[in-house]
């Protein structure tokens, strides 16, 4: 046993030799679903921005929220799906605001955003007492100042800036991937048995 890290947090005692198949599978459906997350926020930014007509198909693609309902049961899987929604609904008035150069409806935007993302890092420091509610909005307000970077450089048209930005970003939520795991693995130690 050792302290892990990852990405600049600690995930706590881990020996990842001693993780089972299905410890792996869920770290690696979680790694799959937060680079989704990234890659889907990535191309919403881009329709709004470039002002395509999928943007409403390319919002509904983000959740992800049900990977939590087979640990904590659907009425807390309903409540992390609400809070996601309203990080990417807050995201997409963001980036249209900023698009039109609206600042005041922007700055509102950002606002709720942050508020967002602090009520998701208190829901999920709430339901897992191996998930720091400091922790999750440390690493929550690390993901939004990097997609906020990111979504400034696209619409100053500096894509090398934009791509660069979206590098930092993929080992950002990987890590809050990896964080999540380790809190549902020690919670649930006997739902990963076999």
């Amino acid at each position: 046993m050792a302290i892990c890290h990852y990405g600049g947090y600690v995930l706590g005692q881990v020996s990842y030799t001693a993780w089972t198949p299905s410890q792996v599978q869920l770290n690696q459906k979680l790694r799959a679903l937060w680079e989704q997350h990234i890659y889907w926020t990535r191309l919403v930014v881009n329709s709004i921005i470039g002002e395509t007509p999928d943007q409403g198909e390319t919002i509904k693609r983000l959740l992800f929220a049900a990977v939590l309902e087979p640990f904590y049961g659907t009425a807390i899987a309903s409540k992390f799906a609400e809070l996601l929604r309203g990080h990417l609904t807050i995201a997409a008035e963001l980036v249209q605001a900023l698009h039109k150069g609206n600042f005041a409806a922007a700055a509102d935007a950002q606002r709720r955003w942050f508020a967002n993302a602090d009520d998701i890092a208190i829901f999920l420091g709430r339901i897992n007492p191996y998930w720091s509610t400091e922790e999750w909005r440390r690493m929550m307000h690390e993901h939004l100042t990097l997609l906020s970077s990111e979504v400034a450089s696209r619409i100053a048209g500096n894509y090398a800036e934009n791509i660069a930005l979206n590098d930092r970003i993929e080992p950002q939520v990987l890590g809050m991937a990896d964080v999540m795991t380790v809190g549902i693995i020690h919670q649930f130690p006997t739902a990963f048995l076999g």
